[in-house]
């Protein structure tokens, strides 16, 4: 494992990028700054996610110091639409019922600033996508899920790891950690340049 030549922030508040950052080997802490999560009505959903992770890499701009900040972003898209996160319980299991026995597509946007070797700040961006295979889904599991996993923070309403992603998921063309919320093949790579 490298060390990096300057502190890493991750500004995310999700427990599955926290656990992956971990697993991969990263010493981090974690700061989070409000962004809206707001995106022009005609963007193109394939671009949706990298901008929402370069806009919250931009909070960061005007104070970055010598620290490197990696913010994320993850979206589900069935059939060109973007679902987000569920508003209530109503809205969850409307998500899942679409996504149920259907083929849809998670896209992980990343953003990662840092100074180049002038001092100024770099940002580099990317994305990473998996489709996913889903399993046709009851509405006794789809209720079940809901109440034991709560998925209203999560994007598409659900989580890879959870209940609905152990038994729904068939097939996966991709990274699963990019359906979890970050390709840590990627960024392990882009961090490497930051290396002592």
């Amino acid at each position: 494992m490298f060390a990096l030549r300057y502190p890493l922030i991750l500004a995310s508040g999700s427990p599955r990028r926290k656990q992956l950052m971990t697993d991969a080997g990263f010493s981090f802490t974690i700061e989070t700054r409000p962004t809206d999560e707001l995106f022009p009505e005609n963007m193109p959903v394939n671009e949706v996610a990298e901008y929402l992770a370069c806009q919250k890499a931009g909070q960061f701009r005007a104070d970055l110091s010598n620290r490197i900040i990696l913010c994320a972003d993850t979206v589900v898209i069935l059939a060109n639409q973007i679902l987000n996160k569920p508003q209530n319980e109503a809205d969850a299991q409307r998500m899942l019922r679409l996504l149920s026995g259907q083929t849809h597509r998670v896209r992980t946007g990343v953003a990662i600033l840092a100074p180049d070797r002038d001092g100024e700040p770099q940002l580099q961006s990317f994305t990473d996508e998996t489709t996913v295979q889903f399993a046709t889904l009851t509405d006794d599991e789809i209720t079940y899920y809901i109440r034991e996993c709560k998925p209203f923070d999560k994007a598409g309403s659900y989580g890879a790891q959870d209940f609905i992603g152990l038994v729904g998921i068939e097939r996966l063309d991709g990274s699963f950690y990019t359906v979890m919320g970050l390709p840590t093949h990627q960024v392990y790579q882009v961090l490497k340049q930051y290396s002592q």
